[in-house]
């Protein structure tokens, strides 16, 4: 019997369907496996606790992740892409500005988190970030330990997605929001200066009838190898006045001579860590060829 449900869990080649008032544990149709928490889903109900996915429905949306050897699906159908920070570990502004690229390119709306707002790092941290609400992204402090409510009516009405590095508190997060979710808290490993890896897959919780929360594993790089490389300055806003005013039709914004962002750069209009990071994609993107 075929029926529509909803990944609210993946693990690889395992996902968890919602549909109606159960749950299945489902494998994918052949040797498919490029489904993402949150996409609706047609699935064959085998058994009471089996199920096979037979294909997805449109999706409105989709994130992708990146290690050295191949891009994966976090996650489907977002509204909202919560980029989760803390001034420790260390953060990084380059993962930050490659998910606010991601969020561009799949037309979601992106929202700065900083987390651990009591930390007395966190002030030079949030003047790191200036740029960013200049450029109009907005920002948000929070100490989820004592409460993440603050995020709620962000959340309110959209699917959202919790992403950044590991140990910014995500999980944290997820818990104060849902308790029932006992989602994984891991320590922060100070000799490595990084968070160990404890939200091992995407899960989807619900918040209330149309509020949903998707709580992804720590990742070191948004994957972006699906945009092309003459499309990646119109997702910086800062950059999209200046594109079309370079000497040539198909600037790469390198090498070549009379180029208006590297002009724009050097007048102040562009940040020159903004444009080394669109440099640095554009090589990514046609070596990658």
């Amino acid at each position: 019997m075929k029926q529509a449900g909803q990944i609210i869990r993946s693990y690889g080649r395992r996902f968890i369907v919602e549909s109606g008032d159960r749950t299945y544990d489902c494998t994918s149709r052949g040797k498919r496996v490029d489904y993402a928490c949150g996409d609706n889903v047609d699935i064959t109900v085998l058994n009471n606790e089996q199920a096979v996915i037979e294909g997805t429905h449109d999706r409105h949306s989709l994130l992708y992740r990146q290690d050295d050897w191949r891009t994966k699906l976090i996650a489907a159908n977002v509204t909202r892409i919560f980029f989760v920070t803390a001034a420790v570990p260390s953060p990084s502004e380059e993962l930050l500005g490659r998910c606010l690229l991601a969020a561009e390119a799949a037309d979601i709306e992106p929202i700065i988190v900083v987390n651990k707002s009591d930390l007395p790092e966190t002030d030079a941290w949030l003047q790191k970030l200036q740029p960013y609400r200049a450029l109009g992204y907005q920002l948000v402090t929070i100490s989820a330990k004592q409460g993440a409510d603050a995020l709620r009516p962000l959340l309110h009405g959209n699917t959202s997605v919790l992403v950044g590095q590991s140990g910014m508190g995500k999980s944290t997060i997820t818990n104060a929001l849902l308790p029932e979710a006992a989602a994984r808290v891991g320590e922060i490993s100070e000799a490595l200066d990084a968070g160990r890896h404890t939200t091992t897959h995407a899960a989807l919780y619900h918040l209330d009838a149309d509020s949903h929360l998707i709580d992804s594993p720590g990742l070191q790089e948004f994957g972006l190898s699906h945009i092309g490389a003459t499309e990646l300055a119109g997702l910086f806003p800062e950059m999209r006045e200046f594109i079309g005013h370079c000497r040539f039709h198909n600037c790469t914004h390198r090498q070549e001579p009379d180029c208006a962002l590297k002009q724009a750069s050097k007048d102040g209009h562009i940040r020159p860590a903004r444009l080394e990071l669109l440099q640095k994609l554009v090589n990514q993107a046609i070596n990658s060829k």
